[in-house]
């Protein structure tokens, strides 16, 4: 089960932020390839973030998965995610810092 967790210092109460949950839903779940039913996305607004030295609209999140995650995805993730709230919570793409953990990497997967 993907989740995706977004911190933003931007106020969400005047927002309207189903489109928010919707576009990232989607967009994990296509990217990964996983089923949108399994990913979770959690959004918090009015977190503390200074980036580059000032408060500007910002924000940072984490992504952990268990499973699908490579270079190309992480690419992918990062450049959409980005988008995503840069069309619907005006955060600058370059105000935006993105962490990938996927859960299996390192690890000997067995097929029996």
């Amino acid at each position: 089960m993907p989740c995706l967790y977004i911190s933003t210092n931007v106020n969400l109460d005047a927002v309207d932020i189903d489109p928010v949950f919707s576009d990232a839903t989607k967009a994990v779940a296509d990217i990964i390839g996983k089923p949108e039913q399994f990913v979770m996305v959690v959004l918090k607004g009015s977190i503390p973030i200074s980036f580059n030295g000032n408060k500007e609209p910002a924000a940072y999140a984490e992504i952990v998965s268990m499973g699908g995650i490579n270079k190309e995805v992480k690419r992918k993730l990062i450049a959409t995610i980005g988008s995503i709230l840069q069309a619907q919570l005006s955060i600058p793409r370059t105000r935006f810092f993105l962490k990938v953990y996927d859960t299996t990497a390192g690890q000997n997967v067995s097929k029996l």
